[in-house]
């Protein structure tokens, strides 16, 4: 009689090689090992792009040029980077604008959220929730799903359209005030199209609600950081506030994300109060949730989310609320425009004079700093741009650490389809890379320049 053959042992032990992550902006690679006890040997978010150097851009360089230049760090939050360049920009130079010119700004950010939030949910992260690899198969299996979330992005280009000149890197937008106000008929069209996407994003909303249980369960605390004002939800403007510390004012940003290299990225990573911390829009939606509208409040309500949230993957759910959350006060903003009709003003006169300034300003991946000194000729002669994903990325790490040992037993293809879509979650905007890099110290490795230590001869 044959002796049973012996049950094969199945080997626990798993590489995760993610090189690069797909449905994200630019590179960067997710390293994990598991050895045969099940044990996580190697657990890594590595960013391999190539730094970009818009700051050296910028120096030297007169006020007129810099919003211009700033915009181009990306071409999906150039209305966010123009925005916080003419802020930093109007406090260097002392300059002050009008209410019409702020509203228009608040809803080109809001035209901006829209666009780039309903990008990352639709085309990136739901994918996953229905179990395939890209847009493409639902629009066969999804198809109804899919024409909602399409309309709803083709507003948000007109939108942006409408208010800033075009889609991307605005040309209206300027120290100021504004080089071409919209007309009348642009602001009707504007609130049509608004108003005609309220049952479209219904439909959205209840779609990721019906989905919301194909996020895996994984919670980690965090410090959570971003704008808060007393009289909104804060965008556009607002005091830096922290789950971990008090509020402070935008000029102190460098308190609050303190950047710093490691070997493994070629962009910077930031520490906040207590370490890594999260920015985006789960983190203003755990800061600022009380200050929703009432339509943003429902789109909560009904997706389960509540602050606070711990989980990262909720990022995703967060973005599906703002976006709710902007077009209802999109149609009020325009509603008072339209009241008190589009007003000819002329953009403020500068008068350039030596001075430092701060901009922040809250754009879809988070929280975005712009930093200038300009001379007595109105010229940049120091810059520092602080970007959302380079302030997420010690967070990433931290929370791949966390998740790994968690579902270190399962199979690979899960391990890497659940450590794919944490980094995903976050919007990553890899390629945002700003930092000058100083090469003057001969062999050895690339440095960083410090803030505070660039200027013109370094250039």
């Amino acid at each position: 009689m044959a002796k049973p053959a012996k049950d094969k042992a199945v080997s626990t032990a798993k590489k995760i090689n993610v090189h690069y992550l797909t449905r994200v902006e630019g590179h960067g690679n997710i390293i994990a090992e598991v050895d045969e006890a099940g044990t996580v040997t190697s657990c890594r978010w590595e960013v391999p792009e190539a730094p970009r150097f818009f700051e050296a851009m910028m120096l030297g360089r007169t006020y007129h040029d810099v919003h211009h230049i700033a915009s181009r760090i990306c071409g999906i939050c150039s209305i966010g980077h123009q925005l916080a360049s003419l802020q930093a920009t109007e406090e260097a130079l002392g300059v002050m604008v009008s209410e019409q010119t702020l509203i228009l700004r608040k809803l080109a950010l809001h035209g901006e959220n829209i666009q780039s939030h309903l990008l990352h949910v639709g085309y990136l992260v739901l994918p996953d929730l229905l179990g395939v690899d890209s847009v493409i198969p639902l629009a066969s299996t999804h198809r109804e799903e899919l024409l909602h979330l399409v309309k709803s992005r083709a507003m948000s280009n007109e939108f942006c359209r409408l208010v800033s000149g075009r889609t991307t890197h605005p040309q209206r937008l300027m120290v100021g005030g504004m080089a071409k106000l919209p007309s009348e008929e642009d602001l009707l069209k504007l609130r049509e199209i608004l108003v005609g996407a309220v049952p479209e994003m219904r439909a959205v909303v209840d779609l990721f609600a019906a989905v919301k249980g194909n996020f895996p369960d994984f919670t980690r605390e965090t410090e959570y950081v971003g704008l808060s004002s007393p009289s909104e939800y804060g965008l556009y403007w607002g005091e830096v506030a922290s789950t971990a510390a008090p509020r402070r004012p935008a000029a102190l940003y460098q308190d609050v994300a303190r950047e710093y290299c490691v070997p493994s990225s070629t962009a910077k990573w930031s520490k906040g109060v207590e370490g890594p911390y999260m920015v985006g829009a789960l983190a203003r939606f755990n800061i600022n949730s009380g200050q929703l509208n009432a339509s943003g409040r429902e789109a909560a309500e009904k997706l389960g989310l509540k602050a606070p949230s711990y989980n990262p993957y909720y990022i995703s759910l967060a973005q599906v609320v703002e976006v709710v959350h902007s077009i209802e006060d999109a149609i009020t903003l325009t509603d008072r425009l339209l009241e008190r009709g589009v007003q000819a003003e002329k953009p403020q006169v500068v008068r350039c004079a030596p001075g430092r300034g701060v901009g922040a300003v809250e754009v879809p991946r988070g929280l975005l700093f712009h930093a200038y000194e300009y001379d007595e000729n109105g010229r940049v002669t120091h810059a520092d741009c602080v970007i959302p994903t380079n302030q997420n990325h010690a967070n990433i790490q931290k929370d791949l650490e966390a998740l790994t040992p968690l579902i270190a037993r399962e199979d690979k293809a899960a391990v890497e389809l659940k450590l794919s879509m944490l980094v995903r979650a976050y919007d990553p905007c890899i390629s945002c890379s700003t930092h000058r890099l100083d090469l003057s110290e001969g062999e050895g490795l690339v440095r960083f320049v410090p803030a505070g230590k660039a200027g013109l001869k370094e250039g």
